[in-house]
């Protein structure tokens, strides 16, 4: 009988964790049993007494639970980082974002966008709701702002002309064919999330655990990182 390998990860990740799913189960004979989500989410699902063996978080969510006591010492990894970037639907303008001024221009004249609802607890979307609280210009954002599904990616609100510009991490915009990336945010304005992978403390598969993050972060998986737009560590 197969055994499940549990695996709680952050979106950012899934292009390339998905592409070492078939052979690494066949090589260790597991399923990878996989919930897919923003990090506070998984914390929250942990804090509430869910479990896992593998988890793929961002810095501050691995932070929460490893001082929870909930990660093995010694078994968090580094894996990459990502940029929060802005999209527009492949072949359309490509307005200025390359500063703030042009940055916030743009975002002004732009006729319906979509970020990462702050509530889903996705690290784009808090940030850039601060962001936009931060350059003054957070009503007139939000009363065209079309939030994605919780743990849902912002392409198909772009490829579907449903809004014309997005934000959200780089990796997660590159998901969805028909997304063009415009650009990282400009200057200071810059923001990188840093994703850990770790043991979860109670896992009975510490071997087999261990076996998928080093696979992870593997020199050979570094042009999988690169190709879905994180910079491996």
């Amino acid at each position: 009988m197969t055994r499940d390998l549990k695996v709680f990860s952050s979106i950012a990740v899934r292009g390339v964790l998905e592409s070492l799913v078939q052979g690494f189960e066949a090589a260790h004979g597991v399923r990878l049993d996989i919930a897919w989500n923003t990090a506070p989410a998984l914390v929250k699902r942990l804090q509430g007494g869910e479990t896992a063996d593998v988890l793929i978080l961002n810095r501050a969510g691995m932070d929460t639970v490893a001082r929870a006591g909930r990660v093995l010492a010694g078994s968090e990894v580094t894996l990459a980082s990502s940029a929060t970037a802005l999209a527009i639907r492949a072949g359309a303008p490509r307005p200025d974002i390359s500063t703030v001024e042009a940055l916030k221009r743009t975002l002004l004249a732009t006729r319906a966008i979509a970020y990462t609802d702050p509530a889903a607890g996705g690290a784009s979307g808090i940030y850039f709701a601060q962001l936009i609280e931060r350059l003054g210009i957070a009503a007139e954002i939000n009363a065209k702002t079309t939030f994605p599904p919780p743990a849902g990616l912002v392409g198909p609100l772009l490829v579907s002309g449903a809004v014309d510009l997005a934000v959200q991490q780089k990796p997660e915009l590159l998901e969805v064919a028909g997304v063009e990336i415009l650009g990282t945010l400009p200057g200071e304005l810059h923001m990188v999330t840093t994703f850990v992978a770790g043991i979860e403390a109670s896992s009975a598969q510490v071997t087999t655990a261990k076996a998928l993050i080093d696979a992870l972060a593997a020199p050979s998986t570094s042009a999988l990182f690169r190709e879905r737009g994180l910079d491996p560590a």
